[in-house]
């Protein structure tokens, strides 16, 4: 059995001092957004040019002549992201035209008064609304129709809307609509059909998050605490 050769405290710290960089884009685009210096959808841009200089210029991974197979590339994946995204709005649309997510919350309120089931029933709603839907139309038309019924049974919105992303946040990694399923694909070059497989303990463990998040409101409070958030 071949083993990887124990790295020493210099090459640790080499390699910590060469990735300082790469990781500084999260301070960037972070940093940006939270400053209010551009929003979230003009951080991507930021992160590509950020990208783009650490890769051409200081790392020289990439050559210029790389950058056309690069662009189509991200151009193929970007095209398959949003066919999902269009087919998941026109599912959205179909829903709210059959009034399903009114239906929907009328059927929860008559189903107990027990806020720990209505709490289980919404996860699994959203679980299942996450496999078919992208994250962007399922937020948009179940907060209106969730928040009013976890608020009038004492949650406080700031868990809800944690709890809820988290939930959604799920489905990005689960077929047919897995958006960061298939980009993962995309790039890795691995068959979705290979993949499923060895990804279920992970998924067995998201939901065990799921549900300490859901059933422990310190768990998600915590933080926006301590930024005077809560």
């Amino acid at each position: 059995m071949l083993t990887a050769e124990r790295p020493s405290f210099a090459m640790v710290m080499r390699a910590f001092w060469d990735a300082i960089p790469s990781l500084l884009l999260v301070v960037v685009v972070m940093g940006g957004i939270l400053g209010g210096i551009f929003t979230a959808t003009e951080a991507s841009a930021i992160a590509v040019v950020y990208t783009f200089v650490l890769s051409v210029l200081i790392y020289r991974e990439v050559k210029f002549k790389d950058l056309p197979a690069i662009m189509l590339d991200s151009v193929i994946t970007t095209a398959i992201v949003l066919l999902l995204i269009g087919i998941s709005v026109g599912m959205s649309w179909a829903m709210t035209n059959a009034d399903i997510p009114y239906t929907i919350s009328d059927a929860l309120m008559n189903v107990s008064d027990n806020p720990l089931v209505i709490l289980l029933i919404i996860n699994v709603i959203l679980l299942i609304v996450g496999v078919f839907m992208d994250m962007t139309p399922a937020v948009l038309i179940f907060t209106p129709i969730f928040l009013p019924i976890v608020t009038e049974l004492g949650m406080d919105p700031v868990h809800f809307g944690i709890m809820m992303i988290f939930n959604l946040c799920i489905g990005l990694c689960t077929p047919p609509v897995g958006s960061a399923l298939f980009v993962g694909c995309s790039v890795s070059g691995v068959k979705l059909q290979a993949l499923i497989r060895p990804m279920l303990p992970f998924f067995f463990v998201l939901l065990l998050s799921l549900m300490a998040v859901t059933y422990i409101p310190s768990l998600s409070l915590f933080l926006p605490g301590l930024f005077g958030m809560h």
